[in-house]
């Protein structure tokens, strides 16, 4: 059955309990076709279980999900057909190589002539970075390598969904960039869906994300959109001269929500943080509305970006400040 949805996870309401305990309270997301879909929360969010869920190690008890336009209770077992998994702690059978485990995972999907099976195994090892270590003992591979090769048993059958829990959690900056830089070449083959709690990394590879907390989505969106903040598109004026009435001049213009000095004035220069609520005429007059004080230098202009970090901070902080 073709699917004609541009999301391969779709979840309504979705929800989860353990006696008194609720996991996750109904939680909405949508995971669009070929993305690198980040999925961020502090200890104790619920991203394991909403994982268990997915996969169909566990039921919810409330709402509803559904994978590749499958429901995730009632077709469990087509679902995982598709789907590759690759744990926070990969095990592997330490004293083979990198190419006889995944030729022992290959084996579970297919049945051709071993020539086609040692070709898949050539093809992974070298998607992955591993080709010239493929006859190597697992028990003699790095965190990353081991990382990696996981990622390759994952990825083994082709799967439509990738589902990867924290999989560079525990690895130095050369680990974890070779992580990321597998999942970006994987990118083109595949959905990846995938849990970590290093921000700077989902920043860096990942265009749509999810933050949970206390089982809720606090916010899920566009990579792009969420780093607008939460005060949404702001511009740094930084100016050298007269600043006398320019924050009122400012915040009375139409398409200005707020104008604000920044703390500190050093050598007659400061800055303003102004919010705004059309981009387009910001971007076309902000700056002219500036400089109509002849005496008045702008030293820089610039949209305010954030970092994800500060969002979620941000976010989290928000919402146990209003339970």
């Amino acid at each position: 059955m073709i699917q004609t949805s541009d999301y391969v996870i779709e979840t309504h309401g979705l929800s989860k309990s353990f006696g008194d305990v609720q996991a996750l309270r109904g939680v909405d997301l949508s995971v669009p076709r070929h993305s690198i879909f980040g999925f961020l929360g502090p200890n104790g969010a619920g991203k394991t279980t909403l994982m268990k869920l997915l996969l169909g190690l566990s039921r919810p008890t409330g709402g509803s999900a559904s994978i590749f336009g499958h429901d995730i209770v009632a077709d469990s077992v087509a679902i995982r057909e598709r789907i590759g998994y690759l744990p926070q702690q990969p095990r592997f059978v330490e004293h083979m190589t990198a190419r006889e485990n995944l030729r022992l995972a290959a084996r579970f999907f297919f049945s051709g002539p071993p020539a086609a099976i040692e070709d898949r195994c050539d093809e992974m090892l070298a998607l992955v970075g591993l080709a010239d270590r493929a006859e190597r003992p697992i028990k003699g591979f790095s965190g990353g390598e081991k990382q990696r090769l996981g990622i390759a048993l994952a990825q083994v059958n082709y799967p439509d969904l990738l589902i990867l829990d924290e999989p560079a959690s525990a690895l130095d900056p050369l680990g974890r960039q070779a992580v990321l830089d597998v999942m970006i070449r994987l990118r083109k083959y595949t959905t990846i869906f995938y849990s970590t709690h290093i921000l700077d990394d989902v920043q860096r590879v990942s265009d749509t994300v999810a933050i949970l907390n206390h089982g809720q989505v606090a916010a899920s969106g566009p990579i792009g959109q969420l780093l607008s903040g939460q005060d949404g598109v702001v511009y740094t004026v930084t100016v050298k001269g007269a600043v006398d009435g320019l924050g009122e001049r400012l915040a009375a213009l139409p398409w200005v929500t707020q104008a604000t000095a920044a703390p500190g004035l050093r050598n007659g220069v400061s800055a303003w943080h102004v919010a705004v609520r059309d981009e387009t005429e910001a971007e076309a007059a902000l700056l002219r509305h500036v400089l109509e004080d002849p005496n008045t230098t702008v030293v820089e202009f610039s949209r305010k970006r954030y970092e994800l970090e500060e969002v979620f901070v941000d976010l989290v902080k928000g919402d146990d400040h209003g339970r």
